[in-house]
């Protein structure tokens, strides 16, 4: 019997403030332990949470870019539960009148377009860190109170492949619109999965599955494709789905049981009595709109019509913002937008993979690029000397005029010497020469790499042809 899967993510975005959700602490990644804290987030008694204006601007700021309804009056509630990494032993959440309430986000899997439900986003306070040693374990609380941003998606995801993409678009919209960092390994952004399995054509979902914790995108897929395998083979062995909390392993690439799980949890929620409700006038919503930058879809569109560049290149390029910036400087400065399109796509996302670095990392600009392009558009440098130069920008940065002067590296397109090199390659090469006489094309080719030779890659290949085509052509 075939089986649908339905899958829905809780996305928890840290928001990029300066300080804590309530309280003045810093919000820095890093830091010894437990030196980001104050009485506040460490729930001492009487110490009184005060709210985070930026902190409700980007949350809201991520609502509408998503196409939620923004709440102008929400509130906080109180969410009591007991683990070590919660100092108050109770969470300042938002339970049922969140900041924002609806949206959606668009993906696109083998060429077909989805849209997934978004249900509801709303405004925390991030745990502390449990910390495990070989005889002890210790909690940093200097998470503790960070702004986190929870995204809730409808169970409208049914393939590991959705749920990946989802993400990633996901992240896409909240980089471009500042609102945070999305950096997983400084677990900026990770989610909890919501898994259940159904025979096709039914329309009652299955008993579902929770995999907790999940901080890599690659790692939510392979434990969707693994969890959603395991659950059919239960069911088509006779068995039945209970509704648990597991765990990814990835080392085993399996999902491990962690606890069962009650239909109705009771957090005992209850308005959080020392704050006031959050309050926003219609024109600060205005205001806050206005402040919406251009998203990663319509920069695709806009890179296609403007720039005259492919689909596939815009998406490339678009895909990190931090790339597409470079991408459009290096455009604007060169007045080449497809040369510029290249040399970002193939050579510094290839450098960048190789190294294993951000952009942000790497000493080349947009202006040097830029002006790389221009040299070779000039005919100054041709593209094996360009990617000579390329390799030390991208190194150790720099001017190319500077570096192709100081090198030697100009290309050669004076006649009269590319003749004086095509007269040594042919005197050298009487084979190929009767080869090209005998409609061997491709002994043209060898002669122009013997000439490339010789000039030691300066002579300009064109010419370096024409060259050659006139004077094997005369004999």
């Amino acid at each position: 019997m075939p089986y649908t899967a339905s899958i829905g993510l809780e996305v928890h975005v840290q928001l990029k403030t300066r300080t804590k959700i309530f309280c003045g602490c810093r919000n820095e990644f890093g830091g010894e332990p437990n030196t980001f804290v104050c009485p506040v987030c460490l729930g001492y008694p009487g110490s009184m949470p005060t709210v985070n204006e930026e902190a409700i601007r980007l949350t809201v700021i991520s609502g509408m870019m998503i196409g939620s309804r923004i709440s102008e009056y929400s509130k906080f509630d109180r969410k009591n539960y007991f683990y070590p990494d919660m100092p108050k032993n109770y969470q300042i959440s938002q339970y049922d009148k969140p900041l924002c309430v609806g949206g959606s986000v668009n993906i696109a899997v083998g060429g077909v377009q989805k849209t997934i439900g978004v249900t509801r986003i709303h405004l925390e306070e991030d745990v502390g860190k449990n910390m495990h040693f070989e005889t002890s374990s210790g909690v940093d609380f200097n998470r503790a109170g960070t702004p986190l941003m929870e995204i809730v998606s409808e169970p409208d995801l049914s393939t590991p492949d959705e749920a990946f993409e989802y993400l990633l678009a996901l992240k896409q919209i909240l980089v471009y619109g500042g609102v945070s960092e999305c950096n997983l390994e400084q677990g900026n952004m990770r989610c909890d999965v919501n898994v259940s399995v159904r025979p096709e054509g039914s329309d009652k979902l299955g008993t579902k599955a929770e995999i907790k914790n999940m901080n890599t995108f690659k790692g939510v897929r392979a434990a969707l494709q693994y969890e959603i395998r395991r659950q059919i083979g239960t069911l088509e062995k006779g068995g039945q789905i209970v509704q648990e909390t597991r765990r990814w392993n990835p080392d085993a690439g399996v999902t491990e049981s962690m606890r069962s799980k009650e239909y109705a949890h009771d957090y005992r929620y209850f308005p959080e009595p020392d704050l006031m409700p959050v309050v926003i006038a219609g024109s600060q919503l205005v205001e806050w709109r206005k402040q919406i930058p251009e998203l990663p879809q319509a920069r695709r569109e806009r890179f296609v019509a403007e720039y005259g560049i492919p689909e596939y290149d815009a998406g490339v390029l678009v895909a990190d913002k931090v790339v597409a910036d470079f991408y459009e400087e290096t455009a604007r400065l060169s007045g080449n937008a497809k040369a510029a399109s290249n040399w970002v796509m193939t050579d510094v996302l290839r450098c960048l993979s190789e190294k294993e670095m951000e952009l942000a990392q790497a000493p080349i600009t947009p202006r040097a690029l830029a002006d790389l392009i221009k040299l070779v558009d000039v005919k100054t440098l041709n593209i094996p000397r360009a990617r000579e130069v390329f390799a030390i920008l991208f190194e150790q940065g720099g001017d190319p005029a500077a570096i192709v002067k100081e090198r030697g590296m100009a290309q050669v397109s004076d006649t009269g010497a590319i003749d004086a090199f095509v007269e040594q390659a042919i005197a050298a090469n009487a084979k190929s020469v009767e080869d090209f006489k005998a409609g061997k094309t491709a002994a043209l080719q060898f002669l122009v790499g013997q000439v490339m030779r010789l000039s030691k890659g300066k002579a300009n290949p064109q010419v370096v042809q024409e060259a050659l085509r006139k004077r094997l052509v005369r004999d």
